[in-house]
């Protein structure tokens, strides 16, 4: 086990101690080393659930969503690399779809105002006081 290894390492040299010192004159107590867990990896759960239900383009919020619960479930049972990997994954689709989206307001403004300005989508009107040919 690495973790026993580390631990004998750790430990000082043991001496002998001189027949003259007893035991019941040394100071007693007792060491406790405690080591601080590291936080568990993001699962981006509400973040996925949001890019599901506002910005599931070509099911990236969905894609997100699954990953998501995976991670969570990874997390549960104590598997910290394994939830870290469906994290990760769960960002790189929820920053994805955050970005098609993104550019798919910009096009439909883009359009609308140019369309609202008469740019795009102008059609000459032809009535009858238009023609303005010989009468």
């Amino acid at each position: 086990c690495p973790r026993a290894r580390g631990m004998q390492q750790s430990a000082p040299p043991y001496e002998v101690l001189p027949a003259e010192v007893s035991m019941e004159e040394l100071p007693r107590s007792t060491t406790v080393l405690m080591e601080e867990q590291p936080p568990p990896p993001r699962d981006h759960l509400v973040w996925s659930l949001f890019t599901t239900l506002y910005g599931n383009f070509c099911c990236l919020g969905l894609l997100a969503f699954v990953f998501s619960v995976k991670s969570r479930d990874r997390k549960v049972l104590g598997d910290y690399s394994g939830a870290q990997s469906y994290g990760s994954t769960a960002k790189c689709l929820n920053i994805t779809a955050l970005v098609i989206n993104i550019i798919i307001v910009v096009i439909v403004i883009t359009v609308v105002a140019l369309a609202v300005a008469g740019v795009i989508m102008h059609t000459p009107h032809y009535g009858p006081n238009s023609f303005s040919g010989p009468t």
